[in-house]
């Protein structure tokens, strides 16, 4: 079992990455931290395998922190900053791999069933090149995840048409409505293009504080 440690100061961003890296199997996360001290004491009271690291946080930048923890654990960076500066800094600060939020739940599990095929070509012994070369190239095979198999390209397109014509961003629960499939089919149509780069997805909380993710064309 991989335990994972979420660091982000937004308290219900946390407990949606901490749900979604619990819904991976092989995977659990073992708690949350919202700022940088915290994420020090929880890392090394609970010794997790890896952290979902947001980039800013109250009291230190995440990269600095990814720094301070180097040979404590694994960070894959998780951050609504999309800049190259703060891509560089995570990869001169030793991170796994980038995301960019709000994300689809299927992004981050391709993610991290990838590290977890490079955690196991490097659990032990000496590696030959090609074995490095090797696991360094699983550890990003979840970068482009696949689009689902067995979609219909008659669906694909009423779903591409809603959300390009739609006004403002839309919830897979309006775009089922109104083109009268399912919830759970819209939202795979959906993810599947934001997973593409044709639609931005974001979070949307209700009035009961839950969020739901919203999708408008880029």
């Amino acid at each position: 079992m991989i335990e994972v440690l979420i660091v982000d100061d937004d308290f219900r961003v946390a407990q949606v990455h901490a749900a979604y890296v619990d819904a991976v199997s092989g995977f659990r996360a073992v708690g949350v931290a919202h700022t940088a001290q915290d994420a020090l004491a929880a890392v090394r009271s609970q010794r997790p395998d890896l952290l979902l690291l947001d980039t800013y946080l109250p009291d230190q930048l995440g990269t600095r922190l990814a720094v301070d923890l180097a040979g404590e654990c694994d960070v894959l960076m998780v951050t609504a900053d999309d800049s190259a500066e703060s891509v560089r800094a995570a990869v001169r600060a030793g991170a796994v791999n980038y995301i960019v939020k709000p994300f689809a739940s299927e992004s981050l599990a391709a993610r991290l069933r990838a590290y977890e095929r490079y955690r196991s070509r490097v659990s032990r012994g000496s590696l030959t090149q090609d074995q490095i070369d090797a696991a360094f190239a699983v550890l990003h095979e979840g970068d482009r995840p696949r689009t689902p198999k067995g979609q219909s390209p008659v669906t694909a397109k009423l779903v591409r048409e809603a959300l390009k014509n739609a006004s403002e961003a839309r919830t897979a629960v309006e775009v089922a409505d109104e083109l009268g499939i399912s919830r759970a089919t819209a939202q795979r149509y959906l993810a599947a293009l934001a997973e593409e780069g044709h639609a931005v997805m974001d979070l949307r909380y209700g009035s009961t504080g839950r969020p739901e993710h919203q999708y408008r064309w880029r």
